[in-house]
């Protein structure tokens, strides 16, 4: 996470990617590193292609956990955060470019997982 959060405080967009970039070839199944690509994208669909590994690893994640395909991932448990954040992140992405199907999917997805989500103002 250190080395993650170093590599978002370059106030530079190319260093900064570039730095995001080695961190998660260290650490491809974090979740927070995906997330963390997401948000500092330089386009929309650099983006959404982060986002979306990020939601993929984290179903990975709560497989290996016990997690059975339905049951609720809840925010207020921190190491849920960078998977629903991924989530979200599919679904905001997904409107943006009109694949309204799986905005809608994503969404029910999350209420699904966290019913306080339409709710919740998180990043």
């Amino acid at each position: 996470i250190e080395l993650l959060r170093k590599a978002e405080e370059s106030p530079d967009v190319d260093i900064r990617r570039k730095e995001l970039n080695k961190v998660a070839a260290l650490f491809p199944n974090s979740i927070e590193v995906w997330k963390t690509l997401g948000q500092n994208g330089r386009d929309s669909m650099e983006s959404y292609a982060a986002y979306r590994v990020g939601y993929h690893r984290g179903l990975d994640a709560l497989r290996k956990n016990g997690w059975r395909g339905s049951g609720y991932v809840r925010w207020h448990h921190t190491s849920n955060q960078a998977f629903l954040s991924c989530l979200s992140g599919v679904q905001t992405i997904s409107e943006e470019i009109n694949d309204l199907a799986e905005a809608e999917r994503c969404y029910i997805f999350l209420l699904q997982l966290e019913p306080a989500w339409s709710s919740m103002s998180v990043e």
